[in-house]
């Protein structure tokens, strides 16, 4: 886990860095001192933390993956000096600058929410960092049960989580935002372009769109190609493989030690999104392969689950493809096969203390062993569908602009999406009206029916394994329940009822309904994903997600709703980019969705390992923390074991959430050292029951 930590201290008393003057994290690295210091902590490579500097009190910390040169980066410097902050934004790549001058701080996070900045008041001024927990030691914070209950009954609601994390007093820069601190005060300020909340923004022509993006992901992952090849020596052994072992060959002894392999590599699963990254990668001009020159092909890494027999079909297309595309002379194919001991929920006991809470706790062995066969850098396809696809609540957002007729494709293919049974004459004109209802909503009200759904435990059954026209229906709206609202104790649906009705009645009208919950989708996918990367790290192993880059999100965003809502919008983008980029020769069924393989995988591990995952619920924390009954839990993870239509996600959400809380309050020791270190580590105490509301 890596991050960066520093603080801007209040401009008057006697000595007011006495306290901040013994404290330092725990193996950092000094970068700028007193008053305001910087500190990064954790097994940065050297070329991912860039310092330039104008003089003693005018200076850019980068850090991260950033395409900019170092004269780029002192243009960025000077322009932040005047106060344009998105020229710090606007470099390929995936970082997080910070910029001191004289005595103001500015930190920029990203658009999409995978590089977040944190903060929170502390010793008279204020305390920042890219990671959470640090913050929570360094003032010794109790957990924030509320968050907690929000995360699990509203995910996707920035109304219901607000600036909020998991620990009390520790806030949240929304995406798209900076913290600025002067003299120890703090302030939030957004540097994204400012649009009418009225109208749309004009809209690019579809094909000027297109080579956006194409130009985006072509400078994101010539960014990564530029950087320094990376040679992970995990035992000291200089490189050398240590000796033949019967039945293992050089890629399966260097995964038994943990350590991947030199150079670059990419997923390629068969889907649009991680081919899309390989092909690029491995057409670019330049050596993609290992150091020194040797090995100039891309490790592409294909998981092969053989212990899933749901959706056997769709997972021998995919590896179909995948080995079409793995045709290529500048790919080196890996197929990773594993059985029971990779599926979901196995070996839930062992696993690292990750920021906050995440889904992927329950999934990271089983990517882990993925990732232990790729490459020092490798290239990940999360976030694809997030920027790329439209979220149904467009189809409102059509309404509002007066494009009736560009409805008529997706709400047909909807109509067919379910099998030749949902091919009801009744299924457009239902998918119509409620996009019309969502259209002719405020904000407003739409949050407080929400609010009132959650009071009155009203969850709709698509949640529970409808089909794509229910869900569709469902997500038209401008707030709604998650899947494990429903194993939620009242008490706490009221909490979050009140956030919610709290966050309508001081914020009026925000914006177009799609738009902000493609965003809202957006950051929290952003936000899992940063968590799966801590989840299932690999030691000198780097995981990047061009997708979730500033200038591909940018890209996509200029994309017109009239070609996002097509069907098949996704596939026929990521193949306009390859064809704009060389590549036209791509396997048939390319583009093809993979969710029934993943629910089939999910299931079998909940069925393997169901023994495990109920005891985690004789006696859960969340049950202490008066979230769930543990007796309803336990039931409704027999029921899906079994096969009932409950919504696997939900039960996901809490099993994670029960894993983090006991990993959390198992530690020992802080993230800081010194004569005035805390002395007691962050949710001191416990979890202790909650009084009934």
């Amino acid at each position: 886990m890596r991050w960066l930590v520093g603080w801007s201290s209040t401009a008057t008393g006697a000595d007011p860095t006495e306290e901040a003057r013994t404290l330092v994290p725990v193996g950092a690295q000094l970068l700028w001192g007193d008053p305001d210091p910087l500190w990064a902590v954790g097994d940065w490579r050297p070329d991912e933390v860039r310092v330039v500097q104008a003089d003693a009190q005018t200076r850019l910390a980068v850090f991260g993956v950033c395409g900019a040169t170092d004269d780029q980066l002192r243009v960025g410097l000077f322009a932040a000096r005047g106060g344009a902050l998105r020229h710090l934004t606007a470099w390929p790549g995936s970082y997080t600058a910070v910029v001191q001058v004289g005595r103001r701080v500015t930190v920029t996070g990203d658009l999409a929410g995978a590089r977040p900045v944190f903060h929170t008041p502390w010793a008279g001024g204020t305390a920042y960092a890219t990671a959470a927990l640090p913050l929570a030691d360094l003032i010794e914070a109790g957990l924030d049960i509320g968050h907690l209950a929000a995360l699990l009954a509203c995910p996707d609601a920035p109304e219901a989580l607000g600036a909020g994390t998991p620990y009390e007093g520790v806030r949240r820069v929304p995406p798209g935002h900076a913290l600025v601190l002067r003299g120890g005060s703090s302030d939030i300020t957004s540097y994204e372009p400012t649009t009418s909340l009225a109208v749309a923004a004009p809209q690019l022509p579809p094909e000027q769109a297109v080579d956006g993006v194409r130009d985006a992901l072509i400078e994101a992952v010539r960014a990564r190609l530029a950087g320094v090849r990376h040679a992970p020596d995990p035992d000291g052994l200089g490189g050398l493989d240590p000796g033949p072992v019967p039945g293992m060959g050089p890629a399966e002894r260097r995964a038994a030690r943990g350590a991947p392999a030199p150079g670059v590599g990419a997923d390629l699963s068969g889907g649009s999104a991680s081919a899309t990254l390989a092909l690029l990668a491995a057409g670019l001009p330049g050596v993609p392969g290992t150091v020194n020159g040797r090995g100039e092909r891309l490790l592409a890494v294909t998981f092969n689950d053989r212990a899933t027999h749901g959706g056997q079909s769709y997972r021998e297309a995919e590896l179909e493809r995948a080995r079409s595309m793995a045709a290529n002379p500048r790919l080196h194919h890996v197929v990773v096969a594993a059985g029971e001991e990779a599926l979901p929920y196995a070996d839930l006991e062992n696993g690292p203390l990750t920021d906050e809470p995440g889904p992927s706790l329950v999934t990271a062995g089983r990517h882990r062993r993925r990732l232990l066969a790729g490459s020092a850098d490798h290239f990940v396809g999360a976030g694809a569908r997030q920027v790329l696809d439209a979220h149904p609540a467009r189809l409102a957002d059509l309404l509002m602009d007066r494009r009736r007729r560009h409805l008529l494709r997706p709400v047909t293919a909807l109509a067919r999406a379910d099998g030749p049974l949902s091919q009801s004459a009744l299924v457009p004109f239902t998918v119509y009206r409620a996009a019309r209802k969502l259209a002719r909503t405020p904000y407003g009200a739409g949050i407080a029916e929400t609010a009132t759904r959650l009071r009155e435990r009203q969850f709709p059954d698509e949640v529970a394994g409808g089909g794509a026209v229910d869900a569709s229906l469902a997500a038209l709206s401008w707030c709604r329940p998650g899947p494990a609202a429903r194993w939620l104790t009242g008490e706490a649906l009221a909490e979050v009822s009140v956030r919610l009705t709290a966050a309508a009645d001081r914020t009026p009208a925000v914006g177009r309904p799609g738009e902000r919950r493609a965003r809202a989708a957006l950051a929290r996918h952003a936000a899992d994903h940063r968590i799966f990367e801590q989840a299932a790290e690999v030691r000198n192993q780097r995981l990047h997600a061009p997708f979730l880059d500033n200038q591909v999100v940018l890209a996509c965003r200029a994309l017109p709703d009239t070609l996002r809502v097509q069907p098949g919008a996704r596939a026929a983008v990521l193949r306009a980019v390859l064809s704009g980029a060389g590549i036209r020769d791509l396997p048939p069924g390319w583009g093809a969705t993979s969710h029934l393989t993943h629910a089939a995988a999910v299931r079998a591990g909940l069925r393997t390992s169901i023994g495990d995952v109920v005891r985690l619920f004789d006696a859960p924390l969340l049950a202490d923390a008066g979230l769930v009954e543990a007796r309803v839990v336990r039931k409704a993870l027999r029921a899906a074991a079994e096969g009932a239509p409950l919504p696997l996600d939900g039960l996901a959400e809490l099993v994670s959430t029960e894993l983090w809380l006991r990993r959390l309050l198992a530690r020992r020791g802080t993230c800081w050292t010194g004569t005035a270190a805390p002395r007691r580590r962050a949710v001191a105490g416990g979890v202790t029951p909650r009084p009934s509301l």
